[in-house]
């Protein structure tokens, strides 16, 4: 990434970029121009496993603000006309109306959505090809999410007995940190289910672990009964939801990341990582979520 006062070249786009001295994350004191850096850092590896998916921008125009006094946010679907020429676009009808959703098949797109204070970005687990059109998933991603009492400690340890079961049907997987509260599993899919078909795959598995385990797993999202226990969200394999992609930065507090990790990586240690922590981490160690990749 190149810049001068107001632009900055990625590839070959020029990028306006404004407001770089603006404070997004007041806690960290992480600028926008510092987001902007990071997503170009990352793009590298962050772009095979967005492109292809229509993208929802979860925006903080002024930054996340503090606990005290969060700062606004909005659920960004549809492109207006400042959208560059050079996006590639989706239009997915909806019921009340058509939006048109950005594809991040390149990295100067993701620092145009960086530049629009994009801080968080969602995609679903399937691509449109090169023509247009929707293709089935191409990745299961189950939602750890730990109730009260309930950790990343718990969460890693649903996630081994996963793990099992999808080894055991011969499908790939890799844990990502959510960057919230607990963790994402992905698995590798062939792209012969239905999105209604993954879904029903997933409950299923959902509910026999609970049946196993109802120590540690609930399946339903009811409060009450989900203190100490891992909730298994099923859900985000619905061909209409969305997740967190992976290494997006997070609207919280500090800038946290959607970081995949080896499973040999996940010990008592486990942690949410930060913005500046990633790169690093990438050019060290490479991408564990590449092996899901499809030719």
């Amino acid at each position: 990434m190149s810049s001068s006062p107001s632009t900055v070249r990625i590839g070959d786009r020029t990028i306006k970029v404004t407001n770089l001295d603006k404070v997004m994350y007041p806690v960290t004191g992480t600028t926008k121009g510092e987001v902007i850096a990071y997503y170009a850092a990352v793009a590298e590896w962050f772009v095979p496993h967005a492109a292809g998916r229509p993208a929802t921008r979860k925006r903080w125009v002024d930054g996340v603000g503090t606990a005290e006094e969060p700062g606004h946010a909005f659920f960004n679907k549809n492109l207006d006309s400042s959208t560059p020429e050079w996006v590639r676009t989706h239009t997915i009808e909806h019921a009340a109306d058509d939006n048109t959703y950005p594809l991040i098949d390149e990295p100067a797109t993701l620092v145009w959505l960086a530049q629009m204070a994009s801080l968080e970005i969602h995609v679903p687990q399937w691509r449109v090809n090169a023509a247009g059109e929707p293709q089935r998933p191409d990745r299961l991603v189950l939602d750890l999410d730990p109730g009260p009492g309930a950790g990343l400690a718990e969460c890693v340890e649903l996630a081994f007995l996963i793990r099992e079961v999808l080894d055991g049907m011969g499908t790939a997987s890799v844990p990502v940190t959510s960057g919230s509260k607990g963790l994402h599993l992905y698995a590798g899919l062939d792209g012969a289910m239905t999105s209604e078909e993954v879904s029903e795959l997933a409950r299923q598995l959902a509910y026999s672990l609970e049946s196993l385990r109802p120590d540690l797993v609930v399946s339903g999202i009811k409060k009450s009964l989900r203190k100490g226990k891992v909730l298994l969200d099923w859900s985000q394999n619905n061909g209409s939801k969305t997740t967190i992609a992976p290494y997006s930065l997070r609207g919280r507090q500090r800038p946290t990341v959607a970081v995949p990790w080896a499973w040999d990586e996940l010990d008592d240690d486990l942690r949410h990582l930060e913005l500046d922590e990633v790169p690093e981490r990438l050019n060290r160690l490479g991408d564990p979520l590449a092996v899901l990749l499809r030719e």
